[in-house]
């Protein structure tokens, strides 16, 4: 399946999350594990098996508290994966990072997406990198601050929200800001992803109310990618740590699909793939 192939779809995309760092907020990150690429590898492999249409791969771990890395350390941990995912597996690779240069590096070594956490703000060269590559790009919204964010034993970390007049105006409009930073270099509307960045500078009752009103961000005409996976509004609404919030992270891919996302990134391809087809199913049978 191409990339192109990919944005034509009519079914809910899966896409599988890859941390090749040593702290992700879930526990998945797999750098320290002895064999790095080995350990990606496997499972890589089970992702692709059980439904993955895309993997995702970031070298830097974008929870509350989390250390920053250098653009070469970055490139350290993702090219040599990058590299090894493409030579074995047929599917898409996306990389996630907000540096031009670790985008640039990941494309020439075989990622075909690039997903950007600060939707072309961090970095003003990321635009011309995605628009000379003709590579789809993902878009998020993002208002955290590294230094307001809190940490609980239980459940984790999570970035403290920030003020909002009108949540949803006030995301759509910042979202088209990307946007017409991307026209503006050149980047083609096929090629654009919007992410509503849940649990970026959101509270809990923001991000509830961006899932349930996902349909006014899919209104403003792109492709829309959700990532709900394990976050935190969910264990701070069900008062549960990161592995333990399967079902959560269900409820909340099942509405954002019915309100309009086309792509879930999730750690848990297996049992989303399943739910993604199901409300697929259910959604259709209703002709809509």
């Amino acid at each position: 399946m191409t990339k192109d192939a990919l944005k034509l779809s009519s079914r809910t995309l899966i896409m599988g999350i890859l941390n090749i760092t040593p702290d992700s907020f879930s526990g998945d990150g797999m750098l320290s594990d002895s064999d790095t690429i080995s350990a990606v590898m496997t499972r890589a492999d089970t992702m692709v098996n059980d439904g993955a249409d895309l993997l995702d791969v970031g070298g830097e771990s974008t929870r509350p508290g989390a250390q920053l890395v250098s653009l070469q350390e970055e490139l350290d941990r993702v090219v040599p994966v990058i590299e090894a995912l493409h030579q074995r597996f047929d599917v898409p690779i996306s990389i996630d990072t907000y540096k031009s240069s670790v985008a640039e590096a990941a494309l020439n070594a075989g990622a075909a997406w690039i997903n950007d956490v600060w939707g072309l703000r961090a970095d003003p060269r990321m635009a011309e990198v995605a628009a000379k590559l003709n590579t789809p790009i993902v878009l998020m919204h993002n208002r955290s601050k590294p230094s307001q964010a809190e940490l609980q034993e239980h459940l984790g970390g999570r970035y403290i929200g920030v003020p909002y007049e009108n949540l949803l105006e006030e995301v759509k409009n910042e979202l088209l800001e990307s946007v017409s930073m991307a026209h503006a270099a050149g980047i083609k509307d096929e090629n654009i992803i919007l992410d509503p960045g849940i649990g970026f500078g959101k509270t809990v009752d923001q991000n509830l109310e961006l899932i349930n009103r996902l349909d006014e961000i899919k209104a403003l005409g792109f492709t829309v990618l959700l990532g709900v996976s394990r976050k935190s509004f969910i264990g701070y609404t069900l008062n549960l740590p990161p592995d333990e919030r399967l079902e959560g992270t269900a409820a909340a891919c099942t509405v954002g699909i019915m309100r309009g996302a086309n792509i879930l990134r999730v750690h848990d391809v297996k049992f989303m793939s399943r739910i993604a087809k199901m409300t697929d199913m259910i959604i259709k049978s209703k002709g809509n």
